[in-house]
């Protein structure tokens, strides 16, 4: 996992989408988050079976509800005796809990940006994207084994593109308007949850930092096509980590 540093940011895009906005100042707390997308190898040390429509160890997981990838971070925490996250009947996530848990999505997109404030966290130019991304330029219409593309400027790979990864939030189009100033875990209420990053199939704009999608939990109206969304994990610092 990479240590992320606290500190405060802009989130949202006044030239992007309209639920890009408000562009409002957050402050995140430090936390830690996978350097990955969860691989398929990995997902199944802990999950029985293997959903993925591109099945390969090293290949994000995908084809997963946000309800599998809460009980993968449960199962993780349970491992390495941190106390889980999340209460399975109600999905509400404990955050003073040492476990595993979806990031929210302000920590997604502070850590995407990397202290960046353009479009990506390489910068405005979006013909530079096939650097550090697979998308549907040049993914071959399928997701690819993590870490082969440039990570952002603290060090996590696949932020744009391969596959959308769920975050922890509910999401509301007009959250922006009401989000608190710090560490914001999103709407109360809502049908849907953040995806954020775009996939193997989506156009350089859909893979922008600040991009968000609203998701049906379990792919009852998907957005993205099931075979482009997982996920990765964050948690509070504490023992095993690194840089």
């Amino acid at each position: 996992m990479v240590r992320i540093p606290g500190g405060w940011f802009e989130m949202g895009s006044e030239n992007g989408e309209p639920d890009e906005k408000p562009v409002h100042k957050v402050w995140i707390d430090e936390f830690l988050l996978d350097r990955c997308e969860m691989t398929q190898e990995a997902y199944g040390r802990f999950i029985l079976g293997n959903p993925s429509h591109f099945k390969a160890p090293q290949r994000p997981v995908e084809q997963v509800s946000w309800a599998n990838a809460a009980l993968y971070c449960n199962k993780r925490s349970a491992a390495e005796g941190l106390t889980p996250c999340y209460n399975e009947e109600t999905a509400e996530c404990n955050f003073a809990a040492d476990g595993y848990r979806l990031p929210t999505e302000a920590e997604w997109e502070y850590a995407c940006r990397a202290g960046t404030k353009d479009d990506y966290y390489f910068g405005r130019d979006a013909k530079m994207l096939k650097v550090h991304a697979w998308f549907e330029e040049n993914a071959s219409r399928q997701t690819q084994p993590v870490a082969q593309k440039k990570p952002n400027p603290w060090g996590l790979f696949d932020m744009c593109g391969n596959v959308a990864e769920w975050c922890n939030d509910m999401y509301s189009e007009g959250y922006y308007a009401v989000s608190p100033e710090k560490n914001p875990t999103g709407a109360k209420e809502s049908e849907k949850y953040v995806l954020r990053g775009g996939a193997w199939n989506s156009s350089a704009a859909m893979c922008r930092s600040a991009r968000r999608v609203g998701e049906e939990p379990g792919f009852q109206d998907a957005c993205f096509a099931l075979d482009a969304i997982g996920f990765r994990c964050a948690r509070r610092p504490g023992k095993a980590s690194q840089k």
